[in-house]
């Protein structure tokens, strides 16, 4: 066997050993009765009073982010009153005189999760909460046991040489701990920066989505950076890295950065921004948010549609609301020839202005274009601000308050006519009916 797995083995051997020799007298077993008696209080009294703390927490308003810890807080009552219990707890021990290692161990422990468990609802993902909850709570009860000589000695033991970098379990499980804590404060820090642009009506739209990419970028690679100094890791013995990952972008990512550089240009020359209401094929809808890799549009029947950042830049797109949120629409109608033209134009004018959404940016207008096979051809050209509200159904209106005036007026709404002339003529024979 290895020397230092051989040493390890005897340290972990005493350890234990201490352990058992401190843990089995009576001061100890009595401490950790009065501790499991206070949880099997604590946490059936905490289930009893959790739906009263939630309701009166869900109170707050204008504050996810706070309002999510202090949910999170109010359902881990169990919790709050475990620790409230063993701090007094040790108190009255310690103003008695008698031992309390064993009650401050769980206190500290008790403590520790609670927090993490709190504090971690700030990720949004429920599965690497946990894992940082727990990852941070083993440290910590590492740490309080004494067991980290012999915890360290075995995960530096598990280690691989690549030139002049050697890396151990150790130092993988350092670097993921800093860099999971940096980035993680890296990406709060650029998300409170992004709900202050947010709230700035002075800043453009493309503008604040641009300033917030490119301050989290900066924010986590410089988090990177750190994790990796932090933990003794030479940047310089990461070229061999580098060069593997510049040949994969190389070979097998370069649609991921062509929409990454295609976003970054979508950004900087704020061709499309979120709000805007755009047409690329077949897709019609707005932009609801912008991101690295994809532009996220909503359509009217509710579907999500998450289109490349490439294809903004090589098709042709149609922005409702590039320059300003004004977008005529066109309504073809007929009518007789018995009809009056002028008086159709003005009827056609006033319906459309009953209609809500018609904008009076402009004047409807209504223009003769054709003389039809069968009726005379119209044109209502109208204007709407809202063109992310739907194009059809405001034609619809439009077509039914149009409709609702000529019924009105009694103008004919004529349907195809056509004349049949035969060539040869047609000979009708008379027959007697039989009888």
């Amino acid at each position: 066997m290895p020397p230092g797995l051989t040493q390890f083995g005897y340290a972990l051997e005493r350890a234990l050993a201490q352990f058992l020799q401190s843990f089995w007298n009576e001061a100890t077993l009595y401490q950790l009765l009065l501790v499991l008696l206070g949880a099997a209080v604590a946490f059936a009294a905490g289930r009893r009073v959790e739906p009263r703390l939630e309701a009166r927490a869900r109170r707050i308003q204008g504050n996810p982010d706070l309002l999510r810890l202090v949910i999170a807080l109010m359902r881990r009552a169990g919790w709050m009153l475990l620790v409230a219990y063993l701090f007094l707890l040790r108190l009255a021990l310690i103003a008695a005189g008698q031992p309390d290692q064993l009650v401050a161990v769980a206190l500290i422990l008790a403590a520790t999760w609670l927090g993490l468990a709190v504090l971690t609802r700030l990720i949004r993902n429920r599965t690497l909460a946990r894992l940082v909850a727990l990852a941070g709570w083993l440290y910590v009860a590492v740490l309080v046991l004494g067991a980290e000589g012999p915890v360290t000695a075995a995960l530096d033991y598990t280690a691989i040489t690549v030139g002049t970098l050697r890396i151990s379990a150790l130092t993988i499980a350092k670097t993921a701990l800093v860099a999971t804590a940096v980035i993680w404060l890296a990406l709060f820090v650029s998300h409170l920066i992004e709900n202050r642009l947010n709230r700035s009506e002075d800043v453009s739209p493309s503008f604040k989505v641009l300033f917030t990419k490119l301050i989290r970028i900066v924010l986590v690679l410089m988090a990177g950076a750190f994790a990796l100094t932090a933990t003794g890791v030479d940047l310089t013995a990461l070229t061999v890295i580098s060069g593997a990952v510049g040949v994969g972008v190389g070979f097998g990512l370069q649609k991921v950065v062509s929409n990454f550089i295609s976003g970054i240009i979508i950004l900087l020359d704020r061709s499309v921004k979120p709000g805007d209401t755009i047409e690329l094929g077949d897709t019609f809808g707005w932009i609801h948010e912008l991101r690295a890799r994809f532009v996220s549009v909503i359509t009217r029947d509710g579907r999500k549609y998450l289109i490349p950042n490439e294809d903004f830049i090589t098709q042709q797109v149609i922005n409702w609301s590039y320059s300003d949120r004004y977008v005529r629409l066109d309504v073809d109608f007929g009518v007789s020839y018995d009809s009056d033209p002028h008086a159709v134009s003005a009827l056609a004018i006033a319906a459309a202005k009953t209609v809500e959404r018609v904008s009076d940016y402009k004047e409807p207008v209504c223009w003769l274009t054709a003389f039809g096979d069968s009726a005379l051809e119209l044109k209502l050209r109208f204007w709407i601000t809202d063109p992310q509200n739907g194009l059809t159904n405001v034609r619809g209106q439009v077509l039914l308050a149009l409709w609702d005036a000529l019924k009105a007026a009694g103008v004919e709404i004529p349907f195809p006519r056509r004349d049949v002339s035969l060539r040869e003529p047609l000979t009708v024979v008379m027959r007697e009916p039989e009888g």
